[in-house]
């Protein structure tokens, strides 16, 4: 099977595998937000801090309503033994599963192998899946370079923002902070925009800038 490239907008291609915590397939996290990660490997040390730090943050994602599920090309005993280890120098528990994938299928269905860093190992990628099954974001870093659970935890957090209150987020948004609006699509929205955004609830800057501050709780 080639390798695949996959895009935002795409459906999750579906799957069965095993895991840490039995058998599964893609489809049983269908009504959840996903965040799906690759990693290069069990007993490595930048593998290890990532699996640390989603761990601690796994509370703060299940309070999104969102699930983690890990993956890489080892065994479910390399993972079984690897996380167990983790336990056992540090305390944390690993609460979410890891996709045992020894022949790479499932890392060739995502397009999770770039051959040109590695053909033996799957670099970093994450997948935000929506509860439709939807790729929403994706994430790629190298082998070499930890990512930021925080980042990820902000992204998914900004996405259900986007679709509960079809609003876009500037750059650096975090939760309780203002959003933004999309553009007007008609020259009547424009001289709205231009002349009384407040009857629209509006800060704007210019006419497609414009800020809008959501009620507390939402």
């Amino acid at each position: 099977m080639d390798n695949v490239h996959l895009n935002i907008g795409m459906r999750a291609p579906d799957f069965s595998a095993t895991t840490t915590f039995g058998p599964i397939k893609l489809s049983d996290f269908a009504g959840k937000w996903l965040v799906f990660f690759s990693h290069p490997g069990d007993f490595t040390p930048v593998c290890t801090t990532e699996f640390i730090a989603f761990a601690r943050a796994s509370q703060q994602f299940n309070d999104i309503g969102t699930k983690l599920l890990g993956l890489s090309i080892d065994s479910n005993p390399s993972h079984l033994a690897w996380v167990y280890a983790i336990y056992a120098t540090t305390g944390v528990q690993i609460p979410f599963p890891v996709v045992a994938d020894r022949t790479g299928e499932v890392a060739r269905l995502y397009g999770m192998i770039a051959p040109d860093a590695s053909t033996q190992e799957t670099v970093r990628n994450v997948f935000i899946i929506d509860p439709n099954q939807i790729i929403r974001a994706i994430l790629i870093y190298p082998l070499t370079n930890g990512r930021s659970i925080p980042e990820i935890l902000r992204l998914v957090m900004a996405l259900q923002k986007t679709d509960k209150d079809k609003v876009v987020t500037p750059a650096n948004w975090m939760p309780g902070q203002p959003v933004l609006v999309p553009a007007p699509k008609t020259y009547d929205e424009l001289l709205l925009r231009q002349t009384n955004p407040q009857s629209q609830n509006l800060t704007c800057q210019d006419w497609f800038w414009c800020y809008k501050e959501l009620p507390a709780g939402q």
